[in-house]
Formats: C-alpha cells, structure tokens, sequence
C-alpha cells in the first residue's frame, strides 16, 4: 500500500486536530432529531453551522426545499482548483430495537452511539475538524464540506449543489462509513415503481374482473428473472447489477377482484449504465407478459436514480487518499468497490470530478441498525486523513 513519510510541515498541522472538539461535534450532532422521511434535517444543520461558525470558517446555506437547506462550509485557499468533501445531514428513522437514546449521543467504551453515528454524522464531524485544522495552511485552493438534504430517499440535495456547482475541484471524498476502507468505486440505484390496473369484481365471478394482483406477480416473477440474469455479468470490482422487489400494495378485500397493485422495486446500477435504459428494458420485458390481453394496463417510472461511479485507481486522487489515509493511522485496507450507492455518483458524473468514499464507521455492521454507533479512534483517524489528503492534494 502507498505511504509518505509525515513532513514536519504535516505534523504541525495534525497536531491541531483536537479529539474532545471532533467528541462534541459529534454528539452535537447526534443529539439534533430528525429523521428522513418526512425530512426534518433542520436540526442538524442548524448544529452543524453553528460548529462551522465558531471554528471561524465561511457557513453558506442554499435552501433546497422550505425547511431543507444544503449547506456549505468553505476554508478560502489560493485560486486554484480545491478539494470537495461531501456528506449528507438526514438520516433514516429510527425504528426500533436500541437499548440506548437514540438522540443521545452517549459515550461508552470508545464510541459514540446514536443514529446517524456511522451513517453519517461521525463523517461530518471529521470532515469539518479537518476543515479547522488546515486554517493557515496556505493551501493553492479551497477545501469545501458540502452537506446536503435528502440523500437517504431521492436526491433533492445533490442535484440541486450539482446544478448550481460554480467551482473547480481536483476531486472529492464523500464521507461515507467505508470501515476506513478507500472505497474507488460505488454501485448506483434506483427505484423503479409499476402500478398495475385491473377491473374490480365480485370474487365469487372472478371472470367478470381484471385481477391486477396476478399481473403483479407475473411482473414480480419477471423482475426475479431478470436479477438472474444480470448475476452472469458481474462488475469486477462492485459485483453485478441486481434486482430486488421490495414492496407490494394491492386490493381491498378478500372478496373482491383486485382493481389496483403496485410494486416498488430497487434496481442496482454499474458504472456506465443509462437509468433510461433500465426502465426502457423493464417496459419492454413487461410488455412481452402480454397483460393487456388480460384486461390490464400498466404504468412504469423511475422516482429515485442514483448513479454509479469508478475512479481508476492511479489518479492523483486515489494515490494520495489512500497514502494520506495510511499515514493517518488506518487499518491498511486494500482499494475497495461499495455495494451501497451515494451523493458521490453524482459529482462524477454531472462535474466530472474523480471520487472516492472514505469515512469513518460501518455501513454493513452499523448504519441503518439499532444502536448505531461510531468509533472514537476512527474519527481521529478520519480526521487526520482528510487533513493530510488537503495538505498533499492542494500544497
């Protein structure tokens, strides 16, 4: 694995990150409710802002939807291109299970608990440590920790920063919990809905019906074939595109032919492929089910896509994080591919900026689960390896 040996320079630099700060921002964090859905990230970027605020850095929000505003906190460097970090402030509901506050913050046995620890406010507090800590540094451009809205559902954030993205950047790191793993690729996503139409009946002459609940499970049966056959292509590094129905609503009652079902599945992308082209295929195999010739009609769309994205593993970006996160005192993981998907396949695709995933916490072990939780040393570590990626990406 790529190292560099800590200049003196360097060190002086690290020495500034303060582990009781990155603790309390943390928490803080932790400790602001919200969850999404409905969307209630309010809470967390008013903390984070004010964290921004009293560590003397520029805190910009852009207000996404009413109550929803992405914010940007810059450390102003020369006037060449910069380094990105991006996160996202929402988190997904609590659910049930947690034997501690959820909204707590507690800190027990070298962790951190509550939700959003791993996924992924730990990340935004080593993101923004880091962001002090180089002050003065006299970095060729600036280093920005973009937080945005809503990427655990459909994107609104992201697409409304890239859409109005007006600076260069040599590349990103999105903040993710990556087990403090360089993560150079990452699988995309979308949620592909198909609403199936019938005629209602009384369940005792199903034929004077139009059962929409049967075309739904010939459309289920194809959407499993159709996984099949993408497992014979897998992606070398992220493994091959999937399938997965994940939710079925149809019909009133047990005595009447069902007039309406609907399906929501998620389909997993690779790098390079079309979202069109996914529900074009769909289309095209459910119209090969030849509903319509029982009475039914269906609708498609895709409400949520997230792109998939891979940076070659030589590009300046990939050799100087991984080396950066070696010297930070990480695990040594080799370059690694993500199932997950994230904020960070937009900015490869729409800016064309080289990404990587790398923070701190669990996405497999951790995120997403009852008591949630994040490690205090991988904070630290985090933290010092975006510190020295800046330091070495912008010198």
């Amino acid at each position: 694995m790529p190292c560099m040996t800590i200049t003196p320079a360097e060190q002086q630099v690290l020495d500034r990150i303060d582990e009781e700060l990155l603790v309390r921002i943390t928490r803080s964090l932790l400790q602001a409710t919200g969850q999404n859905p409905p969307g209630d990230e309010a809470a967390t970027v008013g903390a984070l802002s004010a964290a921004g605020i009293e560590l003397g850095l520029d805190v910009v929000a852009t207000r996404v939807q009413p109550g929803r505003d992405n914010l940007s906190i810059i450390l102003a460097g020369g006037n060449g291109p910069g380094l990105l970090l991006l996160g996202h402030t929402d988190v997904v509901p609590v659910g049930e299970g947690w034997t501690k506050d959820p909204f707590g913050g507690e800190v027990a046995d070298g962790r951190i608990y509550g939700r959003g620890a791993s996924d992924m406010k730990g990340g935004l507090a080593s993101a923004l440590v880091a962001l002090a800590a180089l002050r003065g540094a006299g970095l060729s451009g600036p280093v920005e920790l973009a937080a945005l809205v809503d990427e655990e559902e459909t994107g609104k954030g992201i697409r409304s920063y890239v859409g109005t993205a007006s600076r260069s950047w040599l590349g990103c790191i999105t903040a993710e919990p990556t087990d403090l793993q360089t993560i150079i690729g990452a699988r995309g996503d979308s949620y592909l809905r198909v609403e199936i139409h019938g005629r209602a009946s009384h369940a005792g002459n199903p034929a004077d019906g139009a059962n929409a609940i049967y075309g739904a499970a010939a459309v289920v049966a194809e959407i499993e074939r159709l996984h099949a056959e993408l497992a014979a292509a897998p992606h070398p590094l992220l493994g091959p595109a999937t399938w997965s129905v994940g939710q079925i609503n149809g019909g009133t009652g047990g005595s009447i032919v069902p007039a309406e079902c609907v399906i929501v599945a998620d389909r997993r992308l690779l790098p390079g492929e079309s979202p069109a082209a996914v529900l074009d295929d769909l289309r095209a195999r459910v119209a090969g089910l030849k509903l319509e010739e029982r009475g039914l009609s269906v609708d498609l769309d895709m409400p949520m896509e997230m792109p998939a994205f891979e940076t070659a593993a030589d590009t300046d970006l990939v050799r100087i994080t991984d080396a950066a996160l070696t010297d930070a005192g990480g695990p040594g993981l080799p370059l690694g591919g993500w199932t997950a998907a994230c904020d960070g396949g937009f900015v490869a695709r729409d800016l064309d900026v080289p990404v990587v995933v790398l923070g701190p916490g669990s996405v497999t072990s951790q995120a997403h689960r009852a008591d949630e939780s994040v490690a205090i040393s991988e904070l630290t570590t985090a933290a010092r390896a975006y510190t020295l990626t800046a330091l070495r990406l912008l010198g």
